[in-house]
């Protein structure tokens, strides 16, 4: 590994992101570090000549729906919730005198 995390850079880290940690558990938070980028390491020893990046585990296209403007039809079932309504619209109270 050629660098490696500290408590202290633990400690910067933390300042910086306006978090507290307390001071035992410095170390163990920079071993922690210090193991995933060992791993992110050894990720980087695999050949992946060849290898096309991918951007979806399965390769699908996104359905698309037209885009047209609509109320949804749903205007009678979402107003059966409604405490209070009139003419197809919630009535609320009056919050501007």
């Amino acid at each position: 590994m050629s660098d490696t995390v500290s408590a202290k850079d633990v400690k910067k880290i933390a300042r910086l992101s306006r978090l507290h940690v307390d001071e035992s558990r410095l170390q163990p938070l920079a071993d922690e570090l210090n193991g995933i980028l060992g791993w992110i390491e050894q990720l980087q020893e695999v050949d992946v000549e060849g290898v096309a990046p991918m951007t979806s585990a399965v390769a699908m296209p996104a359905p698309m729906r037209k885009d047209v403007v609509s109320d949804g039809g749903k205007r009678d079932d979402v107003l059966a919730n409604a405490p209070k309504s009139e003419d197809g619209f919630f009535v609320v109270p009056r919050s501007v005198e």
